[in-house]
């Protein structure tokens, strides 16, 4: 096993290739410090479709690669031998598939009891949707996400595919690994983890429900404090064309930035008057309009007005706060953020940028206690793949 920084040194963790939250709970693991080794597909050549182009090779940095052959006896066996030393396994595959590889959970755990079997699914693993394909904007819909993003004269606005993809789905397996592994610690038994992106979407409104469940919530769009129907909770165009944030929800903080902004409370309606918002939130966006966003930012960043300019990718990383915590790194030449959180004494770091599908074929194997020409004879044979 391959040395690691992190709080998770020491532990081996098998990844099953794949697309967007399960490599995205190994790449979480990996910058914690575990030995993530991924299973690839043997290279076939020949140009891939337009997704596998535009992803291939995204959320990959930190783990070695090792290009199996899952379907041949030989690959299979190689896969239940690096599962029999592995701490945990991720599979991102609808359900049923890894079992008709003769690599589901009951081969996989008779080789390692305690092993922690990870299984991402939009659907999850039951219930009468868990065979249908879906992506991210399909699991928010069901999630009661959807429906509340956007403007209130308009259809839902679709987000980024963090919500389902990465913050109920990837980040929420990874979640679940680490319990599994922390439970399988004291009691010697594995266990197989469940995550689905629409259950991890629904956990992450759990706010939004509690409030509609007291009345509290609104059920329509820009009509509540945190989706846009608030003034003092919102994003308003400068003069230049660009945009600020603000999120002065506390009263106190509240005035701050009307004192900043050169407002008066006492010639406004009181600030949780939600009938007044529209109007409010017209009144601020004439105040913001009237200087470029690099203008207030000088004005107002680091005040307790609850502000900040709004950023694009390019920008983000260059930004004096980002700098100082050194939040973003260079991996294979593209700026990424950094490994989160941040530990005092076992800090997480990025070991290795992308592996190419086979680079480590024959150093994991050499671990596993092959010898190189028995490796040569199971590339020769087709079991196994190296890269170029």
């Amino acid at each position: 096993m391959t040395g690691h920084s992190g709080p998770l040194a020491g532990t081996r963790v098998v990844e099953f290739a794949g697309l967007g939250p399960a490599p995205f709970a190994a790449l979480l693991l990996a910058d914690l410090g575990a030995d993530v080794v991924t299973i690839d597909r043997i290279p076939a050549g020949g140009a891939g479709d337009g997704l596998a182009a535009m992803t291939t090779g995204a959320l990959g940095r930190g783990r070695r690669s090792i290009a199996v052959n899952t379907k041949d006896p030989a690959g299979r066996e190689l896969v239940l031998d690096l599962v029999a030393g592995a701490d945990a396994l991720i599979e991102g595959f609808r359900p049923g598939v890894m079992e008709r590889l003769g690599l589901g959970p009951e081969p996989c755990l008779a080789r390692r009891p305690s092993l922690v079997y990870g299984r991402m699914t939009g659907w999850g693993q039951e219930g009468p949707l868990a065979m249908a394909a879906g992506h991210d904007v399909n699991y928010i819909a069901v999630a009661g996400v959807l429906e509340h993003i956007g403007h209130a004269d308009g259809p839902p606005v679709v987000p980024l595919n963090v919500i389902g993809d990465f913050g109920g789905g990837g980040m929420l397996l990874a979640l679940g690994v680490l319990a599994a592994m922390l439970e399988a610690r004291s009691s010697g038994q594995g266990q197989v983890v469940d995550a689905a992106m629409v259950d991890g979407s629904a956990l992450l409104m759990t706010m939004m429900y509690e409030l509609a469940g007291r009345g509290q919530w609104n059920g329509g769009r820009q009509a509540n404090m945190n989706d846009g129907g608030a003034h003092f909770y919102g994003v308003y165009e400068t003069s230049d064309g660009k945009h600020v944030s603000i999120a002065a929800m506390e009263p106190k903080f509240y005035a701050v930035l009307l004192d900043l902004i050169g407002l008066s409370a006492a010639d406004l309606p009181d600030q949780w008057d939600t009938a007044a918002w529209p109007a409010l939130r017209e009144r601020l966006a004439a105040v913001f309009g009237t200087r470029t966003r690099q203008e207030w930012t000088d004005l107002l960043e680091g005040t307790d007005a609850c502000f900040a300019p709004v950023l694009s990718m390019s920008e983000a990383p260059s930004h004096p706060h980002a700098v100082a915590r050194d939040a973003f790194v260079t991996v294979d030449g593209t700026v990424q953020p950094a490994p989160a959180p941040r530990f005092s004494r076992t800090p997480a770091a990025v070991d290795r940028g992308t592996a190419r599908a086979g680079e480590h074929t024959s150093e994991v194997l050499t671990e596993l206690g092959l010898s190189a020409e028995r490796i040569a004879a199971l590339v020769a044979g087709g079991s196994v793949g190296q890269a170029d």
